[in-house]
């Protein structure tokens, strides 16, 4: 399978050409990439290459790192490395963007070309269609002997760690004096090496590694939610550590787990984070559309606007810059805090959520009681060929029409007491279906409605 949007290029590894994720593809890809960029940027030849620690990765850098070469751009592949991680280095760099060879949460037999801008952005809408287009024409000139591009090898991951315990908020001091004992689950994926780096850097002694081995074999679904962290959670349960910490396979995602084994909530990631950054640097904060109302309710409490976004990084990164976001991201764990970059950053996450902690005084879970409970209940139809979402998303729209809708992205329906929302994936061929209400039962039985609606 092969799903091409404008946030990247994703796929199962194989297959005939146009169907799945082959060296052929990747090549035009790679390709038509680093012709938009040239285009976009014709005095800037270094782009930036990282990748996560999927099987597939080591092939498919080979492939995208000798493209961009032979393109005629300098590439400076920074190997094995986190998304923020290869962000950071397109800054560092003064790169012309960079691509980030992870397929996220997606199983093994995934991967994808995530594009980058000159800001260590994802791509605009207009930028990635470009892409697509030129991807499409296969209307890209490689380079002749006399300008072919070189290729350099750097590990970035020190420059990431130091540009986290440089954020004023991060109190490393009172991270080393709280002692915590921290429990990490990194799905055998670069959160192991980075996770453990920062949390050293931090001050942290006492580190509890799950799954930290970066060979690509996930040890279970690479998806941080509740069911698929048993392990950790039973760690906590036993009392061995203070707090668990959960990363997917790229690091821009943060999930966090209680002392006492409970889930501390994907969703509450960003909001006691902001909950931190707001307490000392009042203002605005952005989440998208399927995320948790807490976060609303936080930034009311300091005097601050919410707003909402239509889902992807790089619709909530530009509403954060129109509206002056002071933090933002995204329910799923993803934290995007503007004083380091715009990306979602697990590493910023866990030093931002450690200061708070450390200052709080409180047990995770107490921490957790301190913010509005709501509960979200996430689930999916798969689409079929004869399926017509557009009509199904307009029928829907019509059924509710007496409730607060949003149709930026699918179609969003405000209740007094909760809210729907769904939409067609980017990245996978469903419908998602997210609901939030006061008990995990409200939100289910909000999603079987519309489940119903549709059928």
């Amino acid at each position: 399978m092969l799903v091409k949007s404008i946030s990247g290029i994703r796929g199962t590894i194989g297959g005939r050409v146009g169907e799945g994720l082959n060296p052929v593809d990747i090549v035009r890809f790679s390709a038509a990439y680093a012709t938009q960029r040239r285009q976009a940027m014709p005095d800037n030849r270094t782009l930036i290459v990282g990748r996560d620690a999927r099987i597939s990765g080591q092939m498919v850098d080979m492939l995208v790192t000798a493209t961009l070469s032979g393109m005629g751009y300098r590439v400076v592949n920074i190997g094995l490395a986190t998304t923020p991680t290869t962000e950071l280095a397109v800054i560092g760099e003064q790169a012309a963007g960079g691509i980030i060879l992870t397929a996220s949460h997606n199983p093994m037999q995934w991967n994808a070309l995530k594009l980058l801008n000159e800001r260590g952005e994802f791509l605009s809408d207009k930028e990635g269609k470009e892409v697509l287009a030129i991807a499409e024409r296969e209307d890209f000139t490689f380079a002749e002997i006399g300008e072919l591009g070189t290729i350099e090898h750097k590990d970035y991951l020190p420059y990431h760690v130091q540009n986290v315990l440089n954020l004023k908020l991060v109190d490393a001091e009172a991270i080393r004096k709280a002692n915590f004992t921290v429990a990490i689950d990194c799905v055998n994926s670069v959160g192991g090496l980075a996770i453990p780096a920062v949390l050293e850097a931090l001050g942290v002694k006492n580190i509890i590694r799950l799954n930290c081995t970066p060979d690509g074999h996930f040890p279970h679904n690479p998806e941080p939610l509740p069911q698929h962290l048993t392990e950790i959670s039973d760690l906590l349960r036993s009392g061995k550590a203070d707090v668990g910490f959960v990363v997917d396979p790229d690091v821009d995602r943060l999930a966090i787990i209680c002392e006492n084994g409970d889930m501390f909530g994907e969703e509450y990631t960003l909001v006691s984070v902001a909950d931190y950054v707001l307490k000392h640097t009042p203002g605005n904060t952005v989440s998208n559309l399927s995320s948790t109302r807490a976060l609303a309710d936080v930034t009311r409490r300091y005097g601050g606007t919410y707003e909402a976004s239509a889902v992807g990084e790089v619709n909530v990164t530009t509403l954060m810059r129109k509206n002056n976001a002071v933090i933002g991201g995204e329910g799923n764990g993803g934290v995007i805090y503007p004083a380091s970059h715009y990306g979602r950053d697990a590493l910023v996450g866990v030093a931002l959520f450690l200061s708070h902690l450390a200052h709080s005084g409180m047990k995770v879970s107490e921490l957790r009681r301190t913010y509005p409970n709501y509960c979200i209940s996430k689930n999916r139809i798969d689409l079929t060929p004869d399926m017509d979402v557009d009509a199904l998303l307009e029928r829907i729209k019509q059924k509710y029409a007496n409730e607060r809708i949003t149709t930026i992205d699918g179609v969003k329906i405000d209740f007094a007491d909760g809210w729907v929302h769904l939409r067609k994936s980017n990245t996978e061929p469903i419908i998602r279906i997210y609901s939030e209400a006061a008990t995990i039962e409200q939100a289910d039985a909000l999603a079987q409605q519309i489940k119903d609606a549709i059928k």
